[in-house]
């Protein structure tokens, strides 16, 4: 029974950091909802780290006052979010926050007050709100939340109540509302995190251990990790290794998961074992990465393997600043480019095309906002062009690009193919918004087909697909499922290429080799002899092609 009347800072803190932690606690859950069966679901890891960068602020100082401590939590989740889910998370936290402006302590009706304006706050966010998703959820709740606080004013436990029980409902009828949902009998994977969250408000109040929750997820259906090394202080294990670990021995079950990540925290730190017995991410920072290889082999095949020296990153790191110290600085230039890109190739191509600064990340680590903005600021430019790259992270670009002081323009390019075609377009003469709707334009004609491979079962626009099916993506969709990599390049590239188009440029990723890219490039050059065929090296993880038609 819950027996406070106001909240403060401290309780909100309290209830914040309990919210954080029963949504890290079942991240795996949350994103084992993402509808689309590639190997990139991350709607609880994103969440969960804008979360997170909400906690470690209001941990920063001890605030009394609760507008003191939401707008510390606001500025936090602000910083740190990553992908939609993210965004939207910090978007609720902004909203909530500017509604206690000038309260010391919070009554329920100036809660459920809150709770309405952060829903309104991330509505505004998103260009086009889609209902069945986590702002639907967000919104019923608040709206359910004036009512009851209109009835009982002074009761918290009556409205916790509400909140949970509205939050359950409308949860479950998301399937229904979005025809993605429903076809995966999945509920909304954004919807589920804010439950989580607003579920660790409710036990704190309650006076429950955190630990003993357990939240009933079963009826959900099914369908990572904020790796900082310079924050680092002293470097004990030298190297940063992450691999994916696919095609799963018979005898690897969850007791045989756990032993493995017992045998990396022997051998290291920093470890994450992200299961859901389909693959396995791992992520440890050890001086053996061959141990770590080796206990991974015993559990499955390895893919996208890397493995950094932090040591040299900091002596490389140390270098340049000390070179940027003695160095005189450049006078500030008219244009800037920042991009978002994952893998080696496409880095360099950026680079070649003159962007100035690369953000890591896409399709499996989204950018946070703070990454996004520190590239920006990084650029000694007054005008910058952001390219995501990524649907999901066009919404941290977007925050970025408020937080800026200087003139940003982000394109919406949903990937790299579009984000090489902007950079082209790019005219020193024009002025920025001129730049910026030439850009976009230029990106809008590119076309795109992905191949990838299905980390699940699954049916998607009346495409059946099995588990290590290879699937293809047209302009983001799942048209096509087979057993062969080419088969379904081949058969993909029926739709996309049209008797208008000049120019096919395929990039091969970091699973497929330059011998077998060189070949299925000869073979699309000879179907379709109209157009000019390029091949070069994307370097991306998880995709074996992405190809371009413009």
């Amino acid at each position: 029974m819950i027996q406070f009347k106001t909240i403060d800072g401290l309780l909100l803190r309290d209830m914040v950091v309990a919210g954080a932690a029963l949504l890290e606690k079942n991240r795996e859950a949350v994103d084992a909802l993402n509808v689309f069966p590639v190997p990139d679901g991350d709607t609880g890891t994103n969440m969960s780290l804008t979360m997170q960068s909400a906690t470690r602020e209001v941990n920063s100082k001890e605030f009394l006052r609760a507008d003191e401590a939401a707008n510390a939590l606001a500025k936090g989740a602000l910083r740190g979010a990553r992908g939609n889910s993210g965004v939207i998370t910090s978007q609720l936290l902004r909203g909530f926050a500017k509604a206690l402006t000038g309260l010391e302590k919070v009554n329920p009706v100036q809660f459920a007050n809150a709770l309405k304006a952060g829903a309104d706050q991330a509505y505004k966010a998103v260009m086009k709100p889609k209902e069945g998703t986590i702002l639907t959820v967000a919104r019923v709740i608040a709206e359910d939340a004036l009512k009851q606080v209109q009835k009982d004013p002074d009761d918290y436990e009556g409205l916790m109540n509400v909140i949970l029980k509205t939050g359950e409902d409308i949860l479950k009828r998301t399937t229904e509302m979005l025809p993605a949902l429903k076809q995966a009998g999945v509920v909304d994977s954004g919807g589920r995190g804010l439950l989580l969250i607003y579920t660790g408000y409710a036990a704190v109040m309650r006076g429950e251990d955190i630990s003993t929750i357990a939240p009933d997820m079963e009826s959900d259906g099914v369908a990572v990790f904020d790796d900082d090394h310079e924050a680092i202080e002293e470097i004990k294990f030298a190297y940063c290794t992450e691999f994916l670990i696919q095609y799963l021995n018979e005898n690897c079950n969850e007791h045989a998961v756990d032993s493995f990540r017992r045998r990396l925290n022997r051998i290291g730190d920093s470890v994450v074992v992200v299961n859901d017995m389909d693959v396995i991410k791992v992520h440890v920072h050890t001086n053996n990465p061959g141990r770590a290889l080796e206990y991974g082999l015993e559990l499955g095949e390895l893919v996208n393997l890397k493995i950094e020296n932090m040591v040299e990153q900091r002596r490389e790191n140390e270098r340049k600043e000390e070179a940027a110290k003695g160095a005189p600085k450049e006078p500030e230039k008219d244009f800037g480019m920042v991009a978002v890109s994952l893998g080696e190739g496409f880095s360099q191509i950026f680079r070649d095309l003159t962007v100035d600064h690369i953000v890591e990340g896409g399709q499996t680590m989204n950018p946070s906002i703070k990454d996004i903005l520190d590239a920006i600021n990084a650029v000694n430019a007054r005008c910058v062009f952001v390219f995501p790259n990524n649907g999901n992270v066009t919404m941290a670009a977007q925050q970025a690009a408020e937080l800026a002081e200087k003139e940003v323009y982000v394109i919406p390019t949903k990937n790299v193919a579009m984000g090489i075609a902007a950079a082209v377009a790019f005219q020193p003469d024009l002025s920025g918004a001129e730049n910026a709707a030439r850009m976009e334009e230029a990106s809008q004609h590119v076309k795109t087909g992905t191949v990838t491979y299905a980390v699940r079962d699954s049916e998607y626009n009346g495409v059946h697909i099995k588990e290590g099916d290879i699937i293809g993506l047209h302009n983001g969709a799942i048209e096509y499922s087979g057993s062969s990599v080419h088969d379904v390049v081949m058969e993909m590239m029926k739709a996309v290429v049209t008797e208008d188009d000049e120019l096919i440029t395929v990039y091969f990723g970091q699973e497929t080799t330059e011998e077998d890219a060189q070949k299925i490039t000869e073979e699309i050059a000879e179907a379709y002899p109209d157009c000019d065929v390029e091949c070069h090296m994307g370097g991306q993880p998880l995709y074996y092609y992405l190809i371009s038609v413009e």
